[in-house]
C-alpha cells in the first residue's frame, strides 16, 4: 500500500497512527503542489481528484482519500489491535472527539492558517483576536468530552487521540510562536492533563515528534523566504 501524505497535515497523522499502532506497513509518499513547492498537484489530482491529502492507495490501485474514512477502512480491514473501543458508548465518544476537531478546531484555525501564509504587514489583529477567541471555544468543547484515563476515551489507544493530538499540537505551539497569543491550554485543565499525559504513549509521541519536526521546516522556510524578500 502507499500513503500520499504530508507531515505537517494533521488529518495524515491520524491515518499513521492507526497504522503504526497495527503494524501495517505502507510506502509514504509526499505528492507534488503541497506546502511550500511551486510544483502542480496535477500528478497528484490522478490519484486524488479532491486534491488533499491523505489518500491511501491499495495494492490493487483502489485509492481512498479522506482521512476518517480511511481509518475506518485500516479497522475494518486490520481489526487488531483495535482503536475503536468495544463499549458502544465509548465508540460514540470517540467519535464525538475526532468530529469536534473537525468540524469546530480546524474550522477555527483556518483564518489564521490563511494569515500564516502571507506577510506580517498583512496580518490584520482583529482577525488574529477571532480566530484565537474561536479556537479557544472549540477546545472547550474537547474540554468537556475528553477522558480523564489518560487517553481521549478510557485508558488506551484509539482513533480519538490521533485525530487530537496533530490539533494540540498547532493550537498550544504553533498558533502562540507564530501570533504570540496564550496557550489557550492554560485555561482548560482537563485537556491540559490529557496532553501531558497521552504523550508518554510511544505511539503519539512519535505522532508529536513527526509533526513538530514538519512545522519547524516550514517555518524555517517561510522565515528564509522572508529574509530574501527584504
Amino acid at each position: 500500500m502507499k500513503l500520499f501524505q504530508t507531515y505537517d497535515s494533521p488529518f495524515p497523522s491520524r491515518v499513521r497512527l492507526l497504522l503504526y499502532a497495527k503494524g501495517i506497513e505502507v510506502e509514504i509518499i509526499r505528492p507534488p503542489g503541497f506546502g511550500a513547492s511551486n510544483e502542480t498537484k496535477a500528478e497528484y489530482l490522478k490519484v486524488n481528484p479532491i486534491g488533499r491529502v491523505p489518500t491511501l492507495v491499495l495494492d490493487d490501485g483502489r485509492a481512498l482519500p479522506e482521512s476518517e474514512v480511511i481509518c475506518e477502512y485500516l479497522e475494518d480491514a486490520y481489526p487488531e489491535p483495535s482503536l475503536r473501543p468495544a463499549d458502544p458508548w465509548e465508540r460514540a465518544r470517540m467519535r464525538l472527539l475526532s468530529r469536534i476537531c473537525d468540524f469546530y478546531v480546524v474550522m477555527a484555525m483556518v483564518p489564521l492558517f490563511t494569515l500564516a501564509g502571507r506577510s506580517r504587514r498583512h496580518w490584520e489583529p482583529a482577525v488574529v483576536e477571532a480566530a484565537a477567541g474561536k479556537l479557544a471555544d472549540a477546545l472547550a468543547y474537547l474540554e468537556t468530552f475528553i477522558g480523564d484515563q489518560g487517553y481521549a476515551v478510557g485508558c488506551s489507544l484509539t482513533q480519538a487521540d490521533g485525530a487530537i493530538a496533530p490539533q494540540l499540537i498547532l493550537a498550544s505551539e504553533w498558533i502562540p510562536s507564530v501570533f504570540g497569543t496564550p496557550d489557550p491550554l492554560t485555561a482548560l485543565p482537563r485537556l491540559a492533563a490529557y496532553w501531558r499525559a497521552v504523550q508518554a504513549d510511544p505511539i503519539v509521541a512519535r505522532i508529536a515528534a513527526e509533526t513538530r519536526q514538519a512545522i519547524a521546516e516550514q517555518q524555517e522556510v517561510a522565515r528564509d523566504r522572508a529574509r530574501k524578500a527584504v
